[in-house]
């Protein structure tokens, strides 16, 4: 086993690698707009799966997959000669859901926005049921310590310990 800073340096590694082999080597026409988001690496070195982002269409995104996936045996050797580890990993391509996750949590947003333009309509110009200020305030505050009972705290008691009469 090794720990998981080497894990995390070789994932990072594979992520530029990757990216760049990409960018300079592979010419295959189905590759549209591919960005490498992460990689991550198992402890043991064995498996690396690099997640990617495609610009465009579910058209576009099916052919990219393609691409990367017959691009695999390249990728795989330039990040063995690349990153000079043992035993070179194998990479899985995996599409981020980042994209996805982000437009549905704009689309709450949205509706967040709109319920509360709708409420802050329909609340203008009204009042309170209770009034202004509908917390009660305690008149018996001039007089000091007193409880709502009379009696000065502690129980009925006075400073001195005696029961009040």
């Amino acid at each position: 086993m090794t720990d998981n800073a080497r894990a995390r340096k070789l994932a990072d590694r594979i992520q530029v690698v990757v990216a760049e082999t990409l960018d300079r080597r592979i010419k295959d026409p189905r590759l549209g707009f591919v960005t490498i988001t992460d990689a991550r690496v198992t402890g043991d070195l064995r498996e690396a799966t690099v997640f990617y982002t495609v610009y465009g269409d579910d058209e576009e995104r099916a052919a990219s997959a393609a691409a990367l996936e017959s691009a695999k045996g390249v990728l795989r050797s330039e990040v063995g000669r690349q990153t000079g580890v043992r035993f070179t990993p194998t990479l899985a391509f995996v599409p981020d859901a980042l994209p996805d996750n982000a437009r549905t949590i704009e689309d709450l947003l949205d509706r967040a926005r709109a319920k509360d333009a709708e409420v802050r309509e329909v609340s203008t110009g009204k009042t309170y049921a209770a009034g202004a200020d509908p917390y009660r305030k305690a008149d018996s505050d001039e007089e000091g310590t007193g409880d709502a009972d009379g009696t000065e705290g502690a129980g009925g008691r006075g400073t001195d310990g005696a029961a009040a009469e």
